[in-house]
């Protein structure tokens, strides 16, 4: 009998043990952010393993330490992450080409979005990087504002033209040739008539894939705390600020030119919380 229960209770220890190790598992970084002008903690998600893994590592390197934030608009966001912005009159420790590299979108949406206190990656344009990889160490932090639910409808409105409108080009392009003639031989209503076509296409295009409606849970957000709702799905949000938004506020408030502050806003240091 004495066997049986010792049996008993280490099989209660290795389903503790394991289930300790589940939970350790599926807990959330935090990472402390120290500023010139206060401190804002943001926590990683795990459902963006690259970018998180990428932002712990550059934490832990002190590539983030002594940074300036390079980028400011009021209501909206602020940005920083530039390995080669130092504070006047500090010289660089680091290689920035070291860091000219992206990472793969892990676009979590609409589960992630940009909510006031979003924590994400920043990139290049469509233009240049469709497939819209990340920066390898800028990131930015939401500050945003409040939308009332008409506000929203309008903005999908214009997300909804803007994306007929993308594909209307890109229609185009493919049948270039085709209009360059006709305009050369001054077949205007040949002309006409194909470009209607090419814009009933790309209509039809965005009605079978529309983009996606905004959730309740981003509604209920943007119109209480605010947010950017017109980077939805385009960027890779992969953290948010559990403490300190008022910190970010603050600096999208500092005096810029042409969103970039005019009094030095530093990043003393990034540290991981163990």
């Amino acid at each position: 009998m004495r066997g049986v229960v010792t049996i008993l209770v280490l099989c209660t220890i290795v389903l503790l043990s394991c289930g300790s190790k589940k939970n350790k598992d599926m807990e959330e970084t935090e990472v402390l952010i120290e500023t010139s002008m206060g401190d804002i903690k943001v926590k990683l998600y795990n459902e963006t393993p690259k970018h998180r893994d990428n932002f712990i590592r550059l934490a832990k390197e002190g590539v983030y330490d002594q940074i300036l934030f390079h980028r400011v608009v009021r209501d909206f966001m602020v940005q920083a992450g530039d390995p080669g912005l130092k504070p006047q009159g500090q010289s660089l420790a680091v290689d920035t080409n070291t860091y000219k590299y992206t990472i793969p979108a892990e676009i979590v949406y609409p589960r992630y979005f940009h909510k006031r206190g979003a924590l994400a990656a920043a990139r290049m344009g469509d233009d240049v990087n469709p497939n819209r990889e990340s920066s390898g160490t800028q990131f930015y932090i939401v500050t945003g504002r409040e939308f009332s639910i008409s506000s929203l409808m309008e903005l999908y409105s214009a997300i909804y033209q803007q994306k007929v409108e993308e594909n209307f080009e890109e229609l185009s392009r493919q049948h270039m040739k085709e209009l360059y003639l006709l305009r050369k031989k001054g077949q205007r209503e040949q002309y006409e008539e194909l470009k209607d076509s090419i814009l009933k296409a790309a209509e039809e295009s965005v009605a079978q894939n529309p983009p996606p409606v905004f959730t309740d849970r981003q509604k209920r957000a943007y119109t209480t705390v605010g947010g950017a709702p017109h980077l939805d799905g385009a960027y890779t949000v992969f953290g948010e600020v559990v403490s300190g938004i008022h910190v970010a506020e603050a600096i999208s408030k500092v005096r810029t030119a042409k969103e970039r502050p005019l009094q030095e806003v530093v990043i003393k240091k990034v540290t991981v919380l163990e």
